[in-house]
C-alpha cells in the first residue's frame, strides 16, 4: 500500500499558510512526521483524513485521488488526535462498542472491544468510565478505538506528549506491533519518538517539508559537522553571534552549547557525535 502526498498547500482564513507545496511518500512501517508546535502538522494530518480540504495539491492512495474520493480512505483510517474528547458517563468497553457502530460494525462488535482493550492493557479496567482514566490509559483506549476495524492507515497527532516514561514506552511498543502491516504516520515534536520508532522520517518546518528518507540519512547530513563544548551564561551570546548555535542545555550542572561548522571551530569546541536532535535544530534554521 502506498500514500502519496502530491504538493499540499493550505492558507487559513487569518492568513495564515500552514502547509507550503507539501510532498511525501508512505508505505507500510512507521512513517515519523518531526516538527515543533504549528509546523503545520495538524493541519497535514486533517487533510489525509479528510477532515480538511487543501487549497491545492492531492492526496492519492495505491493510484486513487482520495481528496476528492474521500470514501475511499475513511473505510481504511484510523486516527488518534492530539485532542479527543470521550463521553463523561460510559464505560470503556461501552464506548469502544459505540466506536464500533459508528464505524459500521455490528457483528463481533463486543468480541473485538475487549480484544483491543486487552492489547492495550485496558482489559482490566472495561467497566471504567474514559473520563476518569488518567493520561496515558486515556492515550492507551485512544489508540483502541482507532484500531476498531482494523484499519490499513494509522495516524497518531503528538501522542507521547505528556506521557511519564513508562506510559511512553508502552504506546511506542504498542505502536511498533501494529506498525508491521500498516501504514502509520506518527506525528511529533519529539526526536526521541522518531530515534525509537521510524525507519522513515521528515522534517516540517513552517509548512515546508526539510527532509525526507530515513533517520541515518538526516545524521549524514551534519556528520562531521557538530560541535560542543562547555561554557558560561556570560559567553552565550558571543556564541550565538560568531556561530550557528544550534542548541544549548545543562549536562552535569554545567551549560553546554552545540554549533553547526563546516571547520572545526578551535577555542575549546570539541567534535561531537550528532544525533537527530542537532539534525532538526540544523534543518530548522536553514
Amino acid at each position: 500500500m502506498k500514500l502519496e502526498i502530491k504538493n499540499i498547500s493550505k492558507t487559513y482564513s487569518n492568513g495564515h499558510k500552514a502547509l507550503d507545496n507539501v510532498s511525501l511518500v508512505l508505505e507500510n512501517g512507521m512513517f515519523g512526521l518531526l516538527g515543533p508546535n504549528g509546523a503545520g502538522k495538524s493541519t497535514l494530518m486533517r487533510i489525509i483524513t479528510t477532515l480538511l480540504r487543501p487549497d491545492q495539491g492531492i492526496i492519492v492512495l495505491d493510484g486513487v485521488d482520495v481528496t476528492h474520493n474521500p470514501e475511499k480512505i475513511k473505510n481504511i483510517l484510523g486516527y488518534l488526535p492530539q485532542d479527543f474528547g470521550v463521553y463523561p458517563k460510559m464505560k470503556a468497553l461501552d464506548l469502544m462498542m459505540h466506536v464500533a457502530v459508528l464505524k459500521g460494525i455490528e457483528k463481533g462488535k463486543k468480541e473485538m472491544a475487549e480484544h483491543l482493550l486487552n492489547m492495550v492493557n485496558l482489559y482490566e479496567h472495561r467497566h471504567r468510565y474514559v473520563y476518569d482514566f488518567s493520561g496515558g490509559m486515556r492515550q492507551r483506549f485512544g489508540i483502541a478505538q482507532a484500531l476498531m476495524g482494523d484499519p490499513k492507515i494509522l495516524i497518531v497527532d503528538e501522542p507521547t506528549a505528556g506521557l511519564d516514561p513508562t506510559e511512553r514506552n508502552r504506546f511506542q511498543n504498542i505502536l511498533s506491533e501494529v506498525s508491521e502491516n500498516k501504514i502509520v504516520l506518527f506525528s511529533t515534536h519529539i526526536v526521541q519518538d522518531i530515534t525509537e520508532l521510524c525507519q522513515k522520517m521528515a522534517v516540517l518546518f513552517q509548512g515546508t517539508v526539510r527532509f525526507e528518507g530515513s533517520p541515518a540519512d538526516a545524521l549524514d547530513i551534519v556528520k562531521n559537522k557538530i560541535y560542543e563544548k562547555a561554557i558560561t551564561k556570560a559567553e552565550l551570546e558571543g556564541i550565538m553571534q560568531h556561530h550557528t548555535m544550534l542548541s544549548y542545555k545543562l549536562k552535569y550542572g554545567r551549560m553546554f552549547v552545540s554549533i553547526y561548522s563546516e571547520q572545526h571551530p578551535q577555542n575549546g569546541f570539541e567534535p561531537k557525535a550528532p544525533d537527530l536532535e542537532d539534525v532538526f535544530f540544523y534543518l530548522c534554521k536553514k
